[in-house]
């Protein structure tokens, strides 16, 4: 499973970026405004890019430390470890390693990604090419010293690869990978996963697979969402969608879970402060 560490003993909750309030401001503002909000969390956003240069990241770690703030990150949409196209691939791969490399100079503690989509493959066989891929990337960061926690994301299209169980098998066979459980992703991706047994079996599978270490080293991501039959189409916020974002929270108290819970909802701070109220309460 990669390194046994206990991150930290509580949830940090935080925002997919810098919050709305602090737009303009740049990434040292946003972890500022992360602090005053009273939040604990903030996810560096490279969904299209890698938008940091190595000679900043110091700044930006050092107003993370500055402000208690943890810092995860999102990898570039643009990652697909079954692409068709080998070229394809060995790009998707730089991106996540520059993800990765990039935001553990912030000082980040776990990059999430979308690890690819199944292309009309039999499922295993996509399983064992995005495992050979995903192990060659965590075999580069370790080279490179970077010991970051790498994240694939449980994902919330059928056609993409990324259910509950193949995301808990690689995190179960390649060193330094843990999950990144997104609700909404499992709730839009069958319609389902949406009442309190379920998010405790969601949880009972990650302790099952990874131990219970696992359950205090988690990296959440949680949006209201919009979906059909085919599965995501795209976020809201919790009160404007079907999320039991409620019984989420009481299957983390009672799983005693710790890590940090990320808002993706359009209204990210204002999600992310009501659910660290609830949870508080």
């Amino acid at each position: 499973m990669g390194k046994k560490v206990i991150l930290m003993n509580k949830l940090l909750f935080g925002t997919a970026g810098i919050p709305s309030a602090a737009k303009g401001t740049g990434t040292e503002g946003g972890i500022k405004n992360v602090r005053e909000l009273g939040l604990d969390a903030m996810e560096l956003e490279f969904v299209q890019s890698v938008n940091i240069l190595p000679a900043t990241a110091p700044k930006i770690k050092a107003a993370a430390a500055k402000e208690n703030v943890t810092l995860t990150c999102h990898a570039p949409y643009y990652i697909n470890l079954n692409a068709a196209e080998a070229e394809k691939i060995e790009a998707s791969k730089k991106r996540l390693i520059k993800a990765a490399q990039v935001a553990e100079m912030c000082g980040g503690v776990s990059v999430a990604f979308h690890p690819g989509f199944y292309l009309g493959g039999d499922k295993e066989k996509v399983y064992e090419t995005v495992k050979k891929e995903l192990t060659a990337v965590v075999a580069e960061l370790k080279n490179g010293g970077c010991k970051i926690w790498v994240r694939p994301e449980t994902t919330g299209k059928r056609t993409q690869f990324g259910d509950l169980n193949e995301i808990l098998r690689l995190c179960g066979e390649i060193e330094q990978v843990m999950p990144c459980i997104d609700y909404a992703h499992v709730h839009a991706r069958e319609s389902s996963n949406n009442t309190y047994g379920e998010f405790c079996e969601i949880l009972a599978a990650v302790e099952k697979a990874l131990g219970k270490e696992a359950l205090k080293n988690m990296h959440i991501q949680i949006a209201g969402v919009n979906y059909n039959g085919s599965g995501e189409r795209n976020h809201l916020n919790l009160d404007d969608s079907d999320l039991n974002y409620k019984d989420i929270i009481r299957s983390w108290k009672e799983f005693g879970i710790a890590g940090i819970v990320i808002s993706e909802s359009p209204n990210i701070e204002g999600d992310a402060l009501m659910l660290k109220r609830l949870h508080e309460d």
